[in-house]
């Protein structure tokens, strides 16, 4: 018996054609969602204030906002990068012992999560702003200084 190392010339078509198919859509292309947050109404005006701030890049990465379209939600690459403002604040940010990150003058409650990158949320705003940042950003927060100014700039401080 002898045995071929050949495809089958479906199989090769299949082979060429569907990895062609896939390059033909790019990431910004592709559709993916977010929750969008349910925030009071004086909270819901400085998300807005903020969502005309943000940045076009963030982490090296092209804004691409989730679905549904909101001024409460935003992103950039495939969901690398999800930004949510209007969050209920976090019952973490009640322990002492969490973890907190500092960048540009905005301060962040830093939520590891296990089979992702961290999450973080703003500390001492008006209005909480969330950022969950994928594995590509597990050890590495450098996207919030992308973000600081326009959380700064549109999200007041409460001290």
């Amino acid at each position: 018996m002898t045995f071929s190392h050949r495809l089958p010339r479906f199989l090769f078509a299949a082979a060429v054609v569907l990895p062609a198919a896939a390059g033909c859509s790019s990431p910004a292309d592709a559709e993916w969602t977010a929750p969008v947050p349910r925030p009071p109404a004086a909270e819901a005006t400085l998300c807005h204030a903020l969502h005309k701030e943000l940045p076009g890049t963030a982490g090296g990465l092209d804004r691409n906002d989730p679905a549904p379209d909101s001024e409460l939600t935003a992103g950039w690459g495939d969901g690398a990068i999800v930004l949510r403002c209007g969050v209920p604040r976090p019952p973490r940010m009640n322990d002492p012992q969490a973890n907190a990150v500092e960048a540009d003058g905005v301060d962040w409650l830093v939520e590891q999560r296990p089979d992702s990158g961290p999450r973080l949320t703003t500390t001492y705003r008006k209005a909480y702003v969330e950022v969950s940042l994928d594995k590509r950003y597990a050890h590495d927060v450098t996207p919030l200084a992308d973000l600081a100014a326009a959380v700064r700039g549109t999200i007041p401080s409460t001290l």
